[in-house]
C-alpha cells in the first residue's frame, strides 16, 4: 500500500485562505470502506466554490475538494468490492464533508460508489461526471413526463457549461432536435459539433418583459440557469411540455405565475443529482455507457493534472470553461 501520495488541499485558518497541492497518507483521509486510487476526477461548479473562501460549501478544513472520482480499488472492507475493479464515485458528500476526488487516493462508503459499467472508460465517466449525470437524470425524468423526439424541439440553456454540453449531445444521440442557447457567440459551431439543430443567444430569452404565457415554442427544456430565464421557459413551453431545472447560475428568483402550470399542464422537474437513490443511479450510468453515449464523447473533454487545477478551478467561477474538464491523477 502507498505510503503517500499528493492532493489538492484547501485549507482555513484565522489568518488566510490557501489552496496548495500537499503530500498526504492513507491515514489523512476520510473513513469509508473503500480505498480507491483514482485515476480521474472532474471539475464542476461546486469545486470551484469549495476552493475560495466563503464558498458555503466545505464543512470542516483542511478538506480536499473534488465532487467526483472513477478509479480502481486497492483494498475494501465491504463484499461489494474487491482489489481491482474499476469504479466511480459522485455525489452525496464526496468533496463536501468528506475528502474528495482531487487526490491520487480516495476512501470511500461502498454505499457511494457504483461499478464502471462496460462501455466506458475510466477518463469517460469523469468526462460525464456530476454535471453529465445531472444531465442524464433531466433527460429521464423528461421522459417520464412523456418527452418524445415525435413532440417538437428541446431547448438547453447555459448549453455550453458542463450539464448544457452533456445534455446538448446526449439529447441529439436520442433524436431530439435540440435548440442550444448561449451567450457565448464564439462557440456556435462546437455548438453545431454536439448535435445542435439550431443555436439561440441568450438574449432571446430575456424579453424586456415575461408574460405569463407566450408563443409555444419547445417540447421540454433542460435548464441549469434558473432566474428570469427560467420564468420566461416556462411561459414559451407547449401544452404538456416539461422544463428540468439543474441549477442557479441566473438567479435563485423565480418570477412568474401559475398559468404555464394550470393552463398548459406544464411541468417544472427539480433535479436532484446529490442525493440521487442508487438504484436510479446505476440506471442512469448504464444508459450512460450505451444510448446516452454520444459518439463524439472526447468532444465533450478538456484533460488538465493537478499542477492545473487551481486555475481551473477559478475558470469554472468565472464562466470561462466550455465543455467538461477531467484531472489526470
Amino acid at each position: 500500500m502507498v505510503e503517500n501520495f499528493k492532493a489538492l488541499v484547501v485549507n482555513q485558518d484565522e489568518s488566510e485562505f490557501t489552496v496548495n497541492i500537499d503530500t498526504l497518507d492513507l491515514d489523512d483521509l476520510s473513513k469509508g470502506d473503500v480505498v480507491i486510487r483514482v485515476a480521474y476526477s472532474s471539475v464542476n461548479y461546486k469545486d470551484g466554490l469549495a476552493a475560495i473562501p466563503n464558498g458555503n460549501i466545505v464543512r470542516q478544513y483542511p478538506h480536499v475538494p473534488g465532487i467526483d472520482l472513477a478509479g480502481t480499488v486497492v483494498s475494501s472492507s465491504n463484499k461489494q468490492f474487491k482489489e481491482g475493479d474499476e469504479v466511480i464515485a459522485t455525489s452525496y458528500e464526496i468533496g463536501v464533508s468528506h475528502y474528495g476526488g482531487f487526490s491520487e487516493y480516495a476512501r470511500i462508503p461502498a454505499d457511494w460508489i457504483v461499478p464502471l459499467p462496460k462501455g466506458l472508460t475510466l477518463k469517460e465517466a469523469m468526462t460525464y461526471g456530476t454535471a453529465g449525470f445531472t444531465a442524464a437524470l433531466s433527460i429521464l425524468r423528461l421522459e417520464q413526463n412523456g418527452l418524445r423526439p415525435e413532440n417538437g424541439p428541446v431547448l438547453v440553456t447555459g448549453a455550453t457549461g458542463g450539464v448544457g454540453s452533456t445534455a446538448v449531445a446526449m439529447l441529439a444521440k436520442l433524436g431530439y432536435d435540440v435548440v442550444a442557447s448561449t451567450g457565448k457567440s464564439s462557440e456556435h459551431d462546437y455548438l453545431y459539433s454536439l448535435g445542435a439543430k439550431e443555436i439561440i443567444s441568450r438574449e432571446e430569452l430575456q424579453p424586456d418583459k415575461i408574460r405569463p404565457l407566450d408563443k409555444q415554442h419547445w417540447a421540454g427544456a433542460v435548464d441549469p440557469v434558473g432566474g428570469d430565464i427560467l420564468a420566461y421557459v416556462l411561459s414559451a413551453t407547449k401544452y404538456g411540455g416539461s422544463v428540468a431545472v439543474t441549477g442557479l447560475t441566473g438567479g435563485l428568483k423565480l418570477p412568474t405565475t401559475v398559468f404555464p402550470f394550470i393552463l398548459r399542464g406544464v411541468n417544472l422537474l427539480g433535479i436532484d443529482s446529490v442525493y440521487c437513490p442508487m438504484e436510479v443511479r446505476k440506471h442512469l450510468w448504464d444508459r450512460m455507457a450505451t444510448d446516452l453515449k454520444p459518439d463524439l464523447l472526447s468532444e465533450l473533454t478538456n484533460e488538465i493534472t493537478l499542477d492545473g487545477l487551481s486555475t481551473t478551478l477559478k475558470n469554472i467561477l468565472a464562466g470561462k470553461l466550455k465543455g467538461r474538464t477531467v484531472v489526470k491523477l
